[in-house]
């Protein structure tokens, strides 16, 4: 007990456009994600309730020099090898491979970039798990036709994916289709790059483009099991099993409709067909989703390999939610659980819920899982040298892998890996903050943009490099 199985992968986890910076360097183009300022217009710019297709004077775009991982990468795969990463989720930005997204040709300054990335990840015997799509459109696909509300975004996106499963074929064995696809829901123009009309019916235009996404995943799964049957395909949702606040049925209705729109896409992605409960609540609702038959027969047969995640929190529910007090969280707000600390941004720390949340996936889809975000945001005070002692991570952390552990060992859920989120510091997706760090690694940037961009370790990395050593038996 307390040893995880032989060739678990460790590792850790950033995304291209919190961490790579070089928003305009060889030949990249601008995406959707450039153009989501810090501030207090963050949110509603995510939203794509604020309209911000160009930059505007007066705002501070934090994806756009991030932490410089463009120019560093190599120093920073070097101290995730000394942590000992048997694995490193990454994300590709489509606009370096593609600069508007439906280019005839491919960027050829993009392709070798992160060629020599994954070169440098296998000199230190380091698997690359590669996000296709995290949070990323190429904004020139917003402005021609709407992003993923157009059924044309499938064609460029298969394109896309066709480049980059030939290029890196036996470099990349591990391919996500798509962050967090549930997040478009929550978060559309960060999530899919898209924006709406006024008069626009906003909730089906969200679900249609979802099934746009869906299909583009079915057919990338096909498209790169034939370019290399090695490769493994993963669907990725933010997770988190949701609880009723009391023992009322009506409390325990409300959360397993709330776990269900969670779950609806992941069901398509995993079981190849939409469930019947979200059938009727287009039916019921008059969505008309543009689903064909060709669409059913794809979803069909192309389901994915594995179920990764995200999860940093449980949540709780109610019937009649505004009784109770509410706490923030990633994007889905949740009740304030009395059982339960929060961090300083208000997400509650349940690592309980994480080994609820493994045997819920499991029990429901019976798929390898793989947890590729977990993480504490804290607002680390470093010493002159840089040197972080973040206890404070280091027990959250510590909580999480017993958790994960107990999954396994005790009730038999097969995990493939687990990378935590922004294993090396960087702009937090929901804030656009420095401040809110979760790094093993420090570096010196501010809120303001200003900084060394120095790395430099902290108590967890130590931390983290007895874990792995010893495959989660010393924690």
């Amino acid at each position: 007990m307390g040893r995880l199985p032989e060739g678990f992968l460790w590792g850790g986890a950033t995304a291209a456009n919190q961490c790579e910076g070089a928003y305009d360097t060889d030949g990249r183009g601008l995406a959707n994600v450039d153009l989501i300022p810090a501030g207090p217009d963050r949110r509603s710019v995510m939203e794509g309730t604020r309209r911000m297709l160009e930059f505007e004077e007066g705002y501070r775009y934090p994806a756009h020099e991030a932490i410089d991982m463009y120019h560093h990468f190599k120093e920073d795969i070097a101290l995730f090898a000394e942590m000992g990463f048997k694995c490193y989720r990454l994300s590709i930005a489509w606009s370096r491979i593609y600069p508007n997204g439906y280019d005839e040709e491919p960027n050829e300054a993009g392709l070798r970039f992160y060629e020599e990335l994954f070169d440098e990840c296998r000199r230190f015997g380091i698997e690359p798990i590669v996000t296709i799509v995290h949070f990323d459109a190429p904004i020139a696909c917003t402005k021609k036709f709407g992003s993923w509300k157009s059924r044309e975004m499938i064609g460029y996106y298969l394109r896309y994916c066709e480049t980059i499963f030939k290029r890196y074929r036996g470099k990349v064995r591990y391919w996500l289709t798509f962050n967090e696809i549930n997040m478009i829901l929550h978060l559309p123009f960060m999530a899919a790059g898209i924006l709406f009309e006024e008069g626009e019916d906003i909730e089906q235009s969200k679900y249609r483009a979802a099934h746009h996404e869906l299909v583009a995943s079915a057919l990338a799964t096909k498209l790169a099991h034939e370019i290399d049957p090695e490769n493994q395909v993963g669907c990725m949702l933010a997770a988190g099993q949701y609880y009723a606040y009391t023992c009322d049925p009506e409390d325990v209705f409300a959360a397993m409709q709330k776990d269900r729109s969670n779950y609806l896409f992941i069901d398509v992605q995993s079981r190849g067909r939409y469930p019947e409960y979200a059938r009727k609540m287009f039916e019921r609702k008059g969505y008309e989703i543009g689903i064909t038959e060709e669409d059913e027969k794809i979803l069909a047969e192309h389901t994915v390999d594995f179920i990764s995640f995200s999860y940093y929190a449980s949540r709780l529910t109610a019937a009649n939610p505004e009784q109770y007090g509410e706490t923030s969280g990633n994007v889905m707000k949740s009740l304030r659980n009395p059982h339960l600390e929060a961090s300083e941004w208000g997400w509650q720390i349940d690592p309980l819920g994480l080994r609820i949340t493994l045997n819920a996936l499991y029990d429901r889809y019976q798929k390898p899982l793989f947890i590729v975000e977990n993480g504490l945001g804290a607002a680390d005070t470093p010493d002159e040298n840089g040197y972080v002692d973040d206890q404070y991570r280091i027990e959250y952390l510590r909580a999480h892998v017993e958790a994960l552990e107990q999954a396994v060992n005790e009730d038999g859920v097969p995990l493939l890996g687990y990378t935590p989120w922004g294993c090396i510091d960087l702009v937090s997706a929901s804030t656009g903050e420095m401040r809110k760090r979760y790094g093993f690694i420090y570096v010196d940037k501010d809120d303001a943009g200003n900084g060394s961009l120095k790395r430099s370790k902290k108590a967890s990395f130590t931390w983290y490099q007895k874990v792995i050593a010893s495959n989660g038996e010393e924690r």
